[in-house]
């Protein structure tokens, strides 16, 4: 399944939840399901265990902009690790280059974040990568190059970021460099998500 590109506020119209990562717009102006029977729908008989499994995990998927692909790897990689696979796979979406230039305020969507690290704006400890998925750790230093720091959607995003800065990561409003400090907890996902219904949907399927 490719990474969606549809209507943002739709998807999460069907999801029943804002997701900051992947619009800036609200679905409460219309806090119903999309479609036609709409109003209707929102006070049907009570979901399937399957559904609600399955849309914690669309959540997560569709905030941080991931395919299915990926999603299920990353996953795969947080069971196997010595940590409880809910705060692992939660920790390893946010340390996503893209999603540390969006909460740092670069951009105002993640999507829009990807974009600035696919078109080479963003320096990682003085480097150029442009790798969206890449990993960061625990002191590394995320800034724009000097030529990308006039662009329009940079300066409105810094100026009215999207989202408050999460607690692990350092950000000085002079240099415009964001900081590392710690491992993200699983708490700095900011919208709430059951995770227990993800590990199920999952344990069924591996």
């Amino acid at each position: 399944m490719s990474r969606y590109t549809g209507p943002r506020v739709k998807r999460m119209r069907q999801l029943g939840i804002d997701l900051p990562g992947l619009s800036r717009k609200t679905m409460w102006d219309r806090a119903y399901p999309p479609g036609e029977h709409g109003p209707r729908n929102a006070r049907r008989r009570k979901e399937s265990d399957y559904k609600k499994q399955l849309q914690e995990k669309q959540k997560l998927r569709f905030n941080y902009g991931l395919t299915e692909k990926q999603f299920r790897k990353l996953f795969v990689e947080a069971k196997r690790s010595k940590a409880p696979t809910p705060d692992q796979l939660l920790e390893f979406l946010e340390r996503r280059l893209d999603n540390a230039v969006f909460r740092a305020g670069f951009a105002p969507t993640i999507p829009a974040a990807r974009q600035l690290v696919r078109h080479r704006h963003i320096l990682v400890n003085g480097k150029r990568v442009d790798i969206p998925s890449y990993r960061l750790q625990v002191g590394d230093e995320i800034r724009l190059r000097d030529k990308s720091k006039e662009l329009k959607v940079v300066l409105e995003s810094l100026e009215k970021p999207s989202l408050q800065r999460p607690e692990w990561m350092r950000f000085d409003e002079d240099t415009k460099v964001a900081r590392v400090a710690e491992l993200p907890q699983p708490d700095s996902v900011p919208f709430p998500v059951e995770m227990q219904l993800i590990v199920e949907y999952y344990s069924k399927r591996l």
